[in-house]
């Protein structure tokens, strides 16, 4: 009786936490037109999750770069290929890797900052204090941050894929000598504004508000205590990324089955 006793409360705990987050998410979705009339509280809040992010972000695209031009080479040499390099560089950072690594990394970097955040707020009973003084603070407070992250996810994801398109042509021209025209035209000939670039810049705004609306879920939740503010970070980094990788999946059967 006490395992049944134990599996309900675990299942009244999830609904219950999953539709506090739902009244959340659709609170700050009906914020949007009240936050971006003081835009000045998302351009700060865009300043510190991109600028911060930012170096992070252009340096593992290089490096990222960099890794599928050496594979890709190899592999498409087998099959007298290596001047499709462009085209295979640039398709799986716009497709795939642009958007997915730089949500984990956006995750790992500006996700817990933005939990550990709103924690120590909560913690230090700021949050409290604004409610007494009838100041909203999921207006005030966790809106700006949320829509800097859903605008700020994209831009990322763009530098990336621009860095690791540029490390991709260091490595293969300059390094392994495929020919600079056939690198660029047939990267020209075959990515589609639309179809690829398009559902890219789709999962990543995706992913920023996934990713954007769990660390503030968590941090907002977390426990007023050093313990419940460092398990709420973790728990950012954890549901942040496997719901990244989820929806991935799914995105992906969604555009590429059409």
């Amino acid at each position: 009786m006490k395992f049944i006793a134990n599996i309900g409360f675990a299942v009244r705990s999830f609904l219950s936490n999953l539709g506090h987050g739902a009244v959340l998410f659709v609170r700050l979705i009906r914020l949007f037109g009240v936050t971006m009339r003081r835009f000045g509280l998302v351009r700060d809040q865009i300043h510190f999750l991109g600028n911060y992010s930012l170096a992070i972000i252009a340096v593992s695209g290089l490096f990222v770069g960099f890794v599928l031009s050496l594979q890709g080479y190899y592999t498409l040499q087998r099959y007298g290929s290596s001047e499709a390099l462009g085209l295979l560089v640039a398709l799986s950072l716009v497709r795939e890797l642009g958007p997915v690594v730089s949500a984990l990394l956006f995750a790992g970097r500006a996700g817990t900052s933005l939990t550990a955040e709103i924690g120590l707020m909560k913690a230090g009973e700021q949050l409290s204090a604004m409610d007494l003084m009838a100041v909203d603070p999921v207006q005030r407070i966790l809106a700006p941050r949320f829509w800097a992250g859903v605008i700020t996810m994209p831009l990322l994801a763009a530098v990336f894929s621009a860095v690791g398109i540029i490390g991709g042509w260091m490595v293969g021209v300059l390094m392994i000598g495929v020919d600079a025209g056939a690198f660029w035209s047939q990267m020209q000939g075959g990515v589609d504004v639309w179809k690829d670039v398009g559902n890219g810049v789709v999962k990543s705004i995706v992913f920023g508000v996934t990713v954007t609306f769990v660390a503030l879920l968590q941090g907002y939740e977390a426990q007023p205590t050093p313990e419940g503010v460092s398990r709420a970070t973790t728990r950012t980094v954890v549901v942040a990324s496997l719901a990244v990788l989820a929806l991935d999946f799914v995105l992906t059967a969604m555009m590429f089955s059409i």
